[in-house]
């Protein structure tokens, strides 16, 4: 008697499965979505593509800003900068652990690689934005509490 496999990681995909997942590629490159996630009949397939931050965020990006206008034709020359950290997610981003705490970082702090620069919720976790470089932060480009979206600049590093 033949043994069936029971558990998921041995199960073989269907050539079913494998046109789903071409069509799901597809979808992918005929749409600006960067990721699709499916369930069907027990069987999870997500597709995702690695995009550059540039290339994701359209030409006239840019982030509600803080006061009327003034920040808004330099927030798109910041998303440029070569010390952007963009936000790799969409949530809201918070400077503290918690409300009245002290925040992760300041104008003028030194920060080094993998140090904690802010976090930004979404879905009701909370996500710790590490540095990806080591140097001085010149400008933090988001309020506390503000909704941010993937790819947004939300600290410059030089």
């Amino acid at each position: 008697m033949a043994r069936q496999p029971d558990d998921k990681a041995t199960a073989k995909f269907s050539k079913d499965d494998s046109a789903l997942i071409r069509e799901l590629a597809l979808l992918l490159d005929e749409t600006s979505l960067t990721e699709i996630e499916i369930e069907r009949a027990g069987l999870r397939v997500r597709v995702a593509r690695n995009v550059s931050i540039a290339a994701s965020m359209p030409a006239s990006f840019a982030p509600a800003p803080a006061t009327p206008a003034a920040t808004a034709a330099p927030s798109a020359d910041l998303s440029q900068h070569p010390g952007v950290v963009p936000s790799p997610m969409v949530g809201t981003a918070y400077w503290a652990p918690e409300p009245g705490a002290k925040p992760f970082i300041e104008v003028g702090a030194k920060v080094s690689v993998g140090q904690t620069l802010l976090i930004i919720e979404a879905m009701k976790t909370m996500n710790q934005i590490p540095s990806p470089r080591a140097g001085t932060v010149t400008q933090i480009l988001v309020e506390d509490g503000q909704p941010v979206e993937f790819g947004e600049p939300l600290v410059i590093i030089e």
